[in-house]
């Protein structure tokens, strides 16, 4: 059945049942409701390429994943990146759209890869799944093209232009050190995540943020840098551990590095948290799949990733012009090891 067909029937002109087609909000309410009668006794379809070609839209949302398969599908990641993903998916199916899932391979550069995604037309806008200083080449093309975009976590750069959905990291890492003085520990160390990435850089602020508060003085001593998986997190405590500096907490900064560093101190005999207390974040499974069962910061992954798509969505739509963010709430989740 052709256009033609569907205007004939409905008593409209073939121009009329293009736009009630494509959502032209000046079609009356009347007109409307008995051209979509028709199209839905006829069991009408509207070919895609030629909608596309009409409304200029795809209604694909690209999800950029600025890490490499392996890195995703790890024993680190994989809960983390696939709630955000479900939340993602979930809403824009909610909404009509399709999903268009962009991972970085291990044979290419990141230019490539990032040359990849600007050369593809099949989205009309991105969720970004990144908050590094290397994605400034993505984010410079982006913002010149005007191409629809939001972040999943706070930009390094161009925040006051920039739509995200992230945490308040600072906030939350200063109630898990919060939580650690309010058990009278005093030496309490950290052990950061990525801090090439906002995530890790806030999170070890509100650290330093909250030592301070307390009247106490941050020993750089007490802080190694690491990356957010638990290889680093039981290397670093190793670190923390050869530099002999009393320590009686760590605040890690996230639960695959806890569990990484559980794993160094109880090989040296220490006992969590007898011994030396540990509060990871993120509240993944793997926080309670051992014993002691892990204290973290819960934070709504799934949330992020659905308020992220709607941000967009509404971006894509014509509804967000000016760039909104948003900080979700997060839980400080009590349980043995602090």
């Amino acid at each position: 059945m052709k256009l033609e067909d569907i205007a004939e029937k409905a008593g409209v002109s073939r121009s009329t049942v293009s736009r009630v087609i494509n959502g032209d909000r000046y079609v009356s309410e009347k007109t409307r409701h008995k051209v979509l009668e028709v199209i839905e006794n006829e069991g009408f379809s509207p070919n895609p390429a030629a909608r596309m070609l009409v409304t200029q839209r795809t209604d694909v949302i690209g999800v950029v994943l600025a890490n490499r398969v392996e890195e995703v599908f790890s024993a680190d990641s994989p809960y983390y990146f696939s709630n955000l993903i479900q939340g993602v998916s979930d809403t824009a199916h909610d909404h009509d759209f399709s999903m268009l899932l962009w991972l970085e391979h291990s044979r290419e550069s990141v230019e490539q890869f990032y040359q990849r995604i600007l050369k593809n037309r099949l989205m009309d806008g991105l969720v970004i799944a990144a908050s590094v200083t290397r994605e400034n080449l993505l984010l410079n093309s982006l913002l010149k093209s005007q191409t629809p975009f939001v972040l999943l976590g706070r930009p390094l750069q161009y925040e006051d232009q920039i739509s995200y959905v992230s945490v308040d990291n600072v906030q939350a890492a200063q109630m898990a050190v919060q939580h650690l003085l309010a058990q009278g520990r005093r030496r309490i160390a950290t052990i950061t995540g990525n801090l090439d990435d906002a995530d890790g850089i806030d999170r070890l602020e509100g650290y330093k943020r909250a030592i301070q508060n307390a009247g106490l003085t941050v020993d750089q001593a007490l802080i190694t840098e690491g990356r957010f998986t638990r290889d680093w997190g039981y290397l670093c405590a190793r670190t923390l551990l050869q530099r002999g500096t009393p320590i009686d907490a760590v605040f890690a900064g996230n639960d695959a590095i806890a569990m990484g560093a559980i794993q160094a101190f109880t090989e040296v005999g220490l006992r969590v948290p007898d011994d030396i207390a540990i509060i990871g974040f993120d509240d993944l499974p793997i926080a309670t799949q051992n014993a002691p069962h892990l204290t973290t910061i819960r934070q709504p992954i799934l949330q992020k990733g659905a308020r992220a798509t709607i941000l967009l969505i509404d971006l894509i739509e014509g509804r967000g012009q000016q760039p909104t963010q948003i900080l979700l709430p997060t839980q400080l989740v009590i349980r043995q090891s602090s």
